[in-house]
C-alpha cells in the first residue's frame, strides 16, 4: 500500500442517525500534516442479484427512486438487515422484489458503491434455477418486474435508460464476464 496517501482519523462526530443511514463528520490529518473534515454516510451494506431465467433472460425491476425524482430500472437489490447473513439477504431480496426463488446463489464480487462519501459495500450475486412463487415487496415498495433478452438489455444501456451503478456493474458482468458467455 502507498502509505504516503493515508489520512489519519482524529475524531468522529455523529450528525444524524436514521433508519437506513447515519451521517458523521470525521476530522482527519492529511498526509501533509494538515487537518480537514470528511462527511461520511454510514450504511449497513446491501446485496444485488443478477437473476437469469432458464430461457436466458435477465430479471430487472422498475421502481420510482425519490432521491433522483425518476423511475429507475435495476437488478433486484436491497440493504442488509442487522445480523443477517449476506447470502440469505440475496435470496430474500430476489424473492421480495421479483417473486422468484433461486435454487443457487453465487457470489460474483463486492464493491463500494460511492467510496468518496459512503462506506456502503455492495455484494453482487448471480442467481440460477429460478422458480416463481409470489413477489413480497416491503409495504413501502412499489415494483414492477420484467425479464429482458441480452439485446433488450444492451438497448436499455445504450439508450441511457439504465443509470444505476450496481445494475450497470451486474449487467456488464452478465453480458461480458459470466461463464455463460
Amino acid at each position: 500500500m502507498t502509505s504516503h496517501l493515508i489520512e489519519t482519523l482524529v475524531s468522529k462526530q455523529e450528525v444524524f442517525r436514521g433508519r437506513m443511514i447515519h451521517l458523521r463528520i470525521d476530522t482527519v490529518t492529511l498526509p501533509d500534516g494538515k487537518e480537514t473534515t470528511r462527511e461520511v454516510v454510514e450504511h449497513p451494506g446491501a446485496v444485488a442479484v443478477v437473476a437469469e431465467t432458464s430461457e436466458g433472460k435477465l430479471l430487472l425491476v422498475t421502481q420510482y427512486r425519490h432521491p433522483i425524482g425518476q423511475i429507475s430500472i435495476e437488478i433486484p437489490a436491497g440493504k442488509l438487515e442487522p445480523g443477517e447473513p449476506i447470502e440469505e439477504a440475496a435470496y430474500r431480496e430476489l424473492l421480495e422484489e421479483t417473486g422468484f426463488r433461486a435454487e443457487t446463489i453465487t457470489k460474483i464480487m463486492e464493491f463500494y458503491s460511492t467510496p468518496g462519501f459512503s462506506d456502503e459495500i455492495m455484494h453482487l450475486y448471480a442467481a440460477s434455477g429460478l422458480n416463481f412463487e409470489k413477489s413480497q415487496p416491503d409495504e413501502d415498495e412499489f415494483i414492477d418486474c420484467k425479464d429482458y433478452t441480452k439485446e433488450e438489455v444492451l438497448n436499455l444501456i445504450q439508450s441511457g435508460q439504465i443509470k444505476d451503478a450496481k445494475t450497470l456493474i451486474g449487467l456488464f458482468w452478465w453480458l461480458y464476464g459470466s461463464k455463460a458467455n
